[in-house]
């Protein structure tokens, strides 16, 4: 028999959509000869819901979907992802739709409750295996975090199960496929099972799921490795209930996946949402050039505006470097000088201000009116302000609340500063867009004479490896020291992430590419006495 895997970018809460989705993959799978569609987790309404899973209409509508979906469904056995109520209690669900009825319901048993998922919130856990036979063959059904335990597995191969079917809805960060083949061979090992693995793809919010679906034999070979961060039907064969080797695509190495996650992130905001375009400050820096790439990759150069606001600090060749860029993508650009709005603040300020010397308000007195200009540009024209702050600076702190930080979207919220120079590099590989001064000269934010970034901050090198210890591995103190790391840098840096939370919490959102990202999961509270080795 063939089996199709539908790996496909569903928009949340678009019912319809996703149904006609559903079934013109229905209509092609089954035109390519299969007479079963995989499809992902909670594919009907979109992952994850969220707090639209607490009203109860949702649920009314999406089983209303469900069953128009069901009977539409002819000559083909489907499995399609949804959210499930019965005897008021709701659960993440899966149902075999055949012949224009709905033969079976799977109830997801294990719900995770870490890192960007909150399901104990929303579901109860199911109970029962779920096993319904094709041509002689056995299949069982899981839903995503069911495949990390042995317990799910175990269960469908008690019953009686020859290959298990997983939905999944997992989100892509760096590293992340090794880890979801690994947790497959365990399952495997323990079961005897094969595994075909479906996995959404698109951005939603600050995650996006990669797709790069998925299947391996009985023995823990991968038998089938399809496309990343790209809609596919993917077709598997299985004879005697054995998975035949088919198409396998190399995986991409890392600054390709996490460029691509950018991208999709980007595009995927910034469609579904239904915005006509972008504009972002650029400013001759490396992260404003980054994230301009990205958006002209991600939307199309007609979408993209770029806009230059040198301030009396601001060096020529950062005007020239990003004239120079502007013209290399062919997007829009216009330069507004702040050097009169800044005169006239200082000038407002000068009685109140008297005696006191310049610091960061008259820094951040740019950072201000700049973000004040690409708002009111936003506002006129409807295109939204994508931020250029990176991770690194998120989580210093070295960054203007209402400045800098004032936008709708940030595509380096989760990139640190030694990423956006490899990922610069990576993308001036391909073809060159960014000038080769923006990647070799030092960083600087450019607020006052002769700055850069180093004045206030550890070298990048020093501050991302603290900061990947502390923000993303959780390590204490002591122990980020004993890697060898300054010990008054480390208290440095973990006093500025402490502070500067407040920060954080008002930042727009942004993707999400590592294990740990400063947006669902990360959750600290502003307001504490608690300090960490202080």
């Amino acid at each position: 028999m063939k089996l199709a895997v539908a790996q496909i970018n569903c928009m949340l809460g678009d019912l319809a959509g996703n149904s006609a989705k559903i079934l013109a993959y229905a209509e092609l799978a089954k035109q390519q000869g299969a007479t079963l569609l995989l499809t992902p987790e909670l594919s009907l309404c979109g992952y994850p819901p969220e707090d639209l899973l607490l009203r109860t209409g949702f649920f009314r509508t999406c089983d209303q979907a469900l069953h128009e979906l069901a009977q539409q469904i002819w000559g083909l056995t489907v499995v399609v992802g949804h959210p499930h109520e019965v005897d008021e209690k709701r659960y993440n669900a899966a149902s075999v739709l055949r012949d224009g009825k709905i033969i079976a319901t799977y109830h997801k048993y294990e719900l995770p409750n870490h890192s960007v998922f909150d399901e104990f919130r929303y579901f109860t856990s199911g109970q029962s295996p779920c096993i319904f036979e094709m041509q002689g063959i056995k299949f069982a059904l899981n839903i995503c975090r069911d495949i990390w335990s042995d317990r799910t597995a175990q269960r469908a191969s008690e019953a009686g199960a020859q290959v298990l079917l997983v939905l999944n809805a997992s989100p892509y960060h760096v590293d992340k496929q090794p880890l979801r083949y690994k947790t497959i061979r365990d399952r495997i090992s323990e079961t005897g099972l094969a595994v075909i693995y479906a996995n959404m793809v698109g951005g939603q919010d600050e995650l996006v799921f990669d797709g790069a679906s998925f299947a391996m034999d009985a023995h823990g070979a991968l038998t089938h490795q399809f496309v990343s961060f790209e809609e596919t039907l993917a077709l598997i064969e299985i004879h005697d209930g054995k998975l035949i080797t088919g198409e396998r695509v190399p995986a991409y190495k890392d600054e390709d996946s996490i460029y691509r996650a950018l991208c999709l992130g980007v595009r995927d905001y910034i469609g579904k949402n239904r915005f006509p375009g972008v504009l972002l400050g650029l400013s001759g820096g490396i992260d404003s050039a980054l994230t301009l790439a990205v958006a002209v990759d991600a939307l199309g150069a007609n979408k993209v505006h770029a806009v230059m606001m040198p301030s009396p600090y601001t060096a020529q060749i950062s005007l020239d470097d990003a004239r120079e860029m502007a013209v290399i993508l062919g997007v829009r650009y216009d330069e507004l000088d702040i050097k009169p709005m800044f005169d006239a603040y200082l000038t407002t300020l000068d009685g109140l201000f008297k005696g006191l010397p310049s610091d960061t308000t008259e820094e951040n007195l740019q950072a201000r009116i700049r973000g004040n200009l690409l708002m009111a540009l936003s506002n006129k024209f409807g295109s939204l302000v994508l931020t250029t702050g990176n991770k690194s600076e998120m989580t210093v702190g070295y960054c203007t609340l209402y400045g800098d930080m004032a936008g709708g979207f940030s595509v380096l919220k989760d990139v640190s500063k030694t990423w956006v120079y490899r990922l610069a590099t990576y993308r001036n590989n391909l073809s060159r867009v960014i000038p080769e001064r923006i990647i070799t000269r030092p960083p600087s934010a450019e607020l006052k004479p002769d700055q850069t970034d180093q004045d206030s901050l550890p070298s990048y090198d020093v501050l991302d490896g603290i900061m990947s210890c502390y923000v993303e591995q959780n390590l204490t103190i002591a122990e980020i020291v004993a890697q060898g790391y300054i010990e008054a840098d480390v208290y440095q840096v973990v006093n500025m992430i402490r502070v500067n939370e407040y920060k954080r919490r008002q930042a727009p959102v942004g993707v999400r590419i590592t294990d740990r990202a400063f947006g669902k999961d990360w959750r600290y509270p502003i307001t504490v006495r608690y300090q960490d080795g202080f």
